[in-house]
């Protein structure tokens, strides 16, 4: 069971009888629906529906909620949560947080039912945990982890785009439980909405592989010349890219080469994502 100790994160707390409502309210997440023992993304979005800051949440305690994000965007985004505070009764406060613990390819020596541990919904296909409390020494790495992130497809800010510049459904929240498309109103979820139903999302989060190292995050992807999309995350001859989908269709359909810092690649919807490539390319930007 490898276990790395990430430490570039930071914890805020919600608590009170209107911090469920409150949060309902003004994150993207469907907090009714979620469960004990488990952590799902969620982003606080601007009026334009951009990602503003985004987070894992879990429920903490009996009515309180627990949201990991950024350690260099906690003050900002606590900030911000307090404006919209108003007069709810909800207690919101950021907690230090050295470390938090993620673990993969769980073995039988590791309880499930440990409520210490809980499961990472973002990754669909492979048993992830993480822990706030006292975790096992680590013996894998940082990078480890973003190798892991690359293989399964999940994007975070900083590292695979920057906050302010991409929608909810450009990083596969609407994939991933991310988003509640179901639930009552957040902030930006008109536009969010409108984007979901008119099927008009392009661009979108795609693994990305080579037959040699790829070249650092934020290389432009072009085809012909033409950019595409850019890279995230890296982790040798594999990554994770947002590229406009239907100018990677248009490429393939016509076999041109699609390129990051010239290194040919190729660009795959991740296995469990549910959207497709369209048939043909929109031709805006």
């Amino acid at each position: 069971m490898p276990t790395a100790h990430i430490t570039d994160r930071a914890l805020i707390l919600a608590t009170g009888p209107d911090a469920r409502p409150f949060l309902q309210n003004l994150i993207t997440t469907d907090i009714e629906s979620m469960v004990d023992g488990e952590i799902r993304p969620g982003a606080l979005l601007t009026p334009q529906g951009k990602i503003l800051f985004d987070f894992l949440i879990s429920r903490y305690g009996a009515d309180g909620l627990r949201l990991e994000c950024r350690a260099d965007a906690a003050d900002d985004f606590l900030r911000r949560l307090m404006l919209y505070k108003l007069r709810a009764k909800v207690e919101i406060d950021k907690q230090e947080q050295p470390v938090v613990a993620v673990a993969w390819e769980i073995d039988s020596s590791t309880s499930r039912d440990d409520s210490s541990w809980l499961r990472d919904t973002r990754f669909a296909d492979i048993d992830v945990r993480r822990s706030y409390h006292e975790a096992p020494a680590a013996d894998a790495t940082a990078d480890a982890y973003a190798a892991l992130r690359v293989a399964h497809g999940v994007a975070e800010s900083g590292a695979d785009y920057a906050l302010g510049d991409a929608f909810p459904h450009d990083v596969l929240f609407d994939q991933n439980g991310g988003v509640g498309l179901k639930k009552g109103c957040f902030v930006g979820q008109e536009v969010v909405s409108r984007m979901h139903h008119r099927g008009t999302a392009r661009r979108r989060l795609l693994l990305a592989s080579a037959d040699t190292p790829l070249p650092p995050a934020g290389t432009d992807i072009d085809a012909g010349g033409r950019a595409v999309g850019v890279l995230g995350t890296v982790a040798g001859a594999k990554g994770l890219a947002i590229a406009r989908i239907d100018k990677v269709k248009a490429a393939r359909d016509a076999g041109t080469v699609l390129a990051a810092g010239g290194i040919p690649l190729k660009l795959e919807i991740p296995g469990w994502a549910t959207f497709t490539f369209p048939d043909k390319d929109t031709g805006t930007d």
